[in-house]
């Protein structure tokens, strides 16, 4: 049976153990759960019987993620984490033989589904020079009538970039002009580095539109598993069938957290806790980039925990990161997991000290110098 891993979760799930430090994750510092929930949450936690939820979630967590999307809560259905909702829609709308278009550098966990389903894939690469913004005349001429998907990461993983409204108008006439699925994660929404102002959902521009979310990125909850997919009509019906099929529901507990984390005032004050510390790592990271020109250099992030850096040198991306590993130890995440060679992309929303020592560690390597053709494993 064909199967193409998911490099980058491999990657971070066998070296992560391995070194000193880890900048290959993508979420900024995780919150602590007594930092936002009160005394009466956490009775509310510990009480009453362990029950099956409800499968497609709490009554009240959809309710929740509806306001946070701008949708109704019987289109949302609670996931095992954003990768059990792509997962699940890459099953319901990607066959053997279908045509996607994707964006790339990207999170590939969908071009690896697609590549499992069997199916064609075609790529538009974001331009570098021009922000990382999208090249719409490219995405026009990727796009056919038998385009059965185009999946679009928005705010981008790994570049850090947002779509404007003109794109993403541009985005919807092309999949509606062609009759495509329109396949939207929109994990790192409120993860907005210059503005306030949560970055625009999808969800409403278009009747084959699917968003999926999470409570990982913006929130600063990896370890809850929560997220979600908004959907309607006979797929959400499909979508409601997989989940039960792959993980019968979330778990209580978390999603009774997540409710915690959504309500009024909590849900603010995440956000801009969280904001704090993307907005301060970035600063870190360019003034590191800075520093280091004859290095690395860097297009600024606009949103999300993440750079994507791209160093001098003629290595490969893996052989840059397994040196860094080896030498440095330090775990950044290949370009190459991206669909771009010569970047890597790092976390710079941690704690600053350890942000700091872990990118000395790589200048030092970097300095030193990685030829290509280096060893990579040991």
């Amino acid at each position: 049976m064909r199967y193409t891993p998911f490099d980058l979760v491999q990657w971070q799930s066998r070296y992560e153990p391995t070194v000193d430090y880890t900048l290959a994750d993508s979420s900024c510092r995780p919150v602590e759960l007594h930092d936002f929930l009160d005394e009466s949450q956490v009775a509310r936690l510990v009480a009453g019987p362990q029950h099956y939820p409800e499968v497609r979630g709490t009554p009240e967590l959809r309710r929740l993620v509806a306001g946070w999307q701008g949708c109704r809560p019987e289109e949302v259905i609670v996931t095992v984490g954003a990768a059990e909702a792509n997962s699940i829609l890459a099953g319901a709308l990607i066959g053997p033989g279908d045509h996607v278009v994707l964006m790339e550098p990207g999170y590939r966990q969908v071009w690896g589904l697609a590549h499992n389903a069997g199916a064609k894939i075609s790529v538009v690469g974001l331009d570098e020079r021009n922000g990382w913004r999208l090249d719409v005349a490219a995405l026009e001429s990727a796009v056919r009538p038998d385009t059965r998907v185009i999946a679009v990461t928005n705010p981008n993983n790994p570049a850090g970039s947002v779509l404007t409204a003109q794109e993403m108008a541009a985005v919807v006439a092309v999949a509606e002009r062609n009759g495509a699925w329109l396949m939207v994660d929109e994990v790192h929404r409120g993860t907005e580095l210059d503005t306030d102002e949560v970055t625009a959902t999808f969800w409403g521009h278009y009747d084959r539109l699917v968003c999926v979310g999470s409570l990982s990125k913006a929130f600063a909850l990896p370890g809850l598993r929560v997220g979600w997919i908004v959907a309607t009509g006979d797929l959400l019906d499909e979508l409601w069938r997989r989940h039960e099929y792959a993980t019968v529901s979330t778990g209580l507990l978390a999603m009774r957290i997540a409710e915690a984390a959504l309500t009024t005032p909590y849900r603010d004050r995440l956000l801009d806790r969280n904001r704090g510390l993307m907005r301060a790592g970035r600063s870190l990271l360019l003034r590191w980039a800075e520093a280091h020109p004859d290095l690395v250099s860097i297009v600024a992030p606009t949103a999300t925990a993440l750079g994507f850096l791209r160093y001098r040198g003629e290595a490969t991306s893996l052989e840059v990161a397994h040196a860094l590993r080896r030498l440095g130890g330090v775990l950044v995440a290949p370009g190459a997991h991206f669909g771009a060679e010569g970047h890597l992309r790092v976390i710079h929303s941690l704690d600053p000290e350890y942000v700091s020592a872990a990118l000395d560690r790589v200048a030092s390597v970097l300095t030193e110098g990685v030829e290509a053709g280096d060893p990579p494993t040991r």
